[in-house]
């Protein structure tokens, strides 16, 4: 018995100096465009995201705790719990798609965005905030504002801004899923190429 307990003890520490030594996490907080839909779970950017972290040496890990249809409404009364169970270093904002959609009041998406914002700072993190743009049918006046609501909030804030992250293909069809709303697996490389010019900064 005693030998069969020296072998587990032995195989316990064996797996913990195996193991990865993570210094800290990126939360990723977003909708169905991080939550990978219609992908398989390592195809989407934050999977390819913990693969660059790797590849760069850098000792962190991703946790990807995106929500398919969330709005900026429901990221904000779901983080702080997030918060204290992941104690991220930092936190992708990539949310917002949805209130564009549904049309909701840009002022109360900018409301939410900013909370989760306070939050993720009061928590010791630091904020990249991702973009969306909407199509031309919803109107230029709320199209131009609902684009300028993130470049007010990362000015205000002073916290780093990826303005579009479809920049790069929006225009092209064969980067999107049948639904012309999510991007393929083979857009997502170039989804993480534009967060990772303004992630990577962030990662000391």
């Amino acid at each position: 018995m005693r030998a069969v307990a020296l072998l587990r003890t032995l195989l316990a520490s064996l797996l913990l100096m195996a193991a990865p030594a993570f210094a800290g996490t990126v939360l990723v907080w977003g909708d169905s465009l991080s939550a990978g839909y219609g992908l398989r779970p390592t195809e989407a950017w934050p999977a390819l995201l913990e693969l660059r972290l790797h590849e760069s040496k850098l000792p962190l890990k991703v946790v990807n705790a995106s929500i398919s249809g969330e709005t900026t409404a429901g990221g904000r009364s779901r983080l702080p719990a997030a918060l204290q169970a992941h104690r991220p270093s930092v936190v992708v904002i990539e949310l917002g798609a949805n209130d564009g959609l549904r049309g909701l009041p840009i002022p109360a998406m900018n409301a939410n965005l900013q909370a989760m914002i306070d939050a993720s700072r009061q928590a010791g993190a630091r904020v990249l905030l991702v973009g969306m743009q909407m199509p031309p049918n919803y109107g230029p006046d709320y199209t131009a504002r609902f684009a300028r609501t993130y470049q007010d909030l990362a000015r205000t804030n002073k916290v780093r801004l990826v303005p579009f992250m479809m920049a790069g293909f929006a225009d092209k069809p064969d980067h999107f899923q049948q639904d012309g709303i999510h991007p393929t697996a083979e857009a997502q490389p170039k989804i993480l190429d534009t967060i990772w010019r303004e992630l990577k900064p962030l990662l000391r």
